[in-house]
């Protein structure tokens, strides 16, 4: 359904997965998994047109992927945080410049590593991020976390009971950082279920109805926020 597609990053050009809905559709920007921009992220873009968005996942690799945990790590942990940055705020302003894109703002959502980087978005980019969604969102680079305060769109976050990286004391304690500051947050620990419960290309992991609710409430929370 979608394809490859450049946009400028600050003075150089970074890539994506885009996808459109038939006649347009509110923006979402898709940040991948540490896996790369795997056939999995492709296929969540294309399921957010499907379901009536514009979504566009940048590729923060730039063309790396692999299926080895240890290799994912060491991409992870080699990311460069300021082109990422420059590569996500690209993405932004390439989607929403898109003929087929109806909002003003963008939602965020993305997964593992890339859940943690939507909500760094949603605080760097205050003034374009109208929504983010975080699935099991960890931040692994102590220079990466967000000025909270700087938040300003709502976030309904999806994280996993049995998640051994970021659990329900984490997310008790995320939860509680942003009710203080009150920021409009609501972080949903699915029961029974592990990190990365939402990627069905890892049979050992995927919860299919945790899940397909945890879809069904993204939908409905980006539909609301961008209109």
């Amino acid at each position: 359904m979608g394809e490859i597609i450049e946009f400028p990053s600050n003075g150089s050009n970074g890539r994506g997965y885009l996808a459109e809905a038939a006649g347009g559709g509110p923006a979402v920007i898709v940040i991948q998994e540490w896996w790369g921009l795997v056939p999995h992220i492709c296929e969540v873009v294309d399921r957010f047109a499907a379901a009536g968005f514009s979504a566009l996942a940048p590729d923060l690799y730039r063309g790396a992927t692999t299926t080895e945990p240890d290799e994912a790590g060491k991409l992870m942990m080699a990311l460069n945080l300021d082109r990422a940055a420059r590569d996500m705020s690209g993405a932004i302003e390439a989607l929403l410049a898109r003929p087929a894109t109806t909002s003003s703002k963008v939602g965020v959502v993305g997964f593992c590593m890339g859940g943690g980087l939507a909500l760094k978005l949603a605080c760097d980019r205050a003034d374009v991020v109208g929504a983010c969604a975080p699935f099991y969102g960890l931040i692994p680079w102590e220079a990466a976390e967000p000025d909270w305060s700087q938040l300003q769109a709502p976030v309904r976050g999806h994280y996993a009971e049995l998640d051994g990286f970021f659990g329900p004391a984490a997310v008790a304690e995320l939860q509680a950082t942003l009710d203080g500051l009150g920021k409009d947050a609501q972080l949903t620990v699915h029961p029974g279920v592990q990190h990365a419960f939402f990627n069905d290309h890892r049979p050992e992991v995927y919860a299919a109805a945790e899940a397909e609710v945890a879809w069904e409430m993204t939908i409905s929370f980006l539909s609301s926020a961008l209109g």
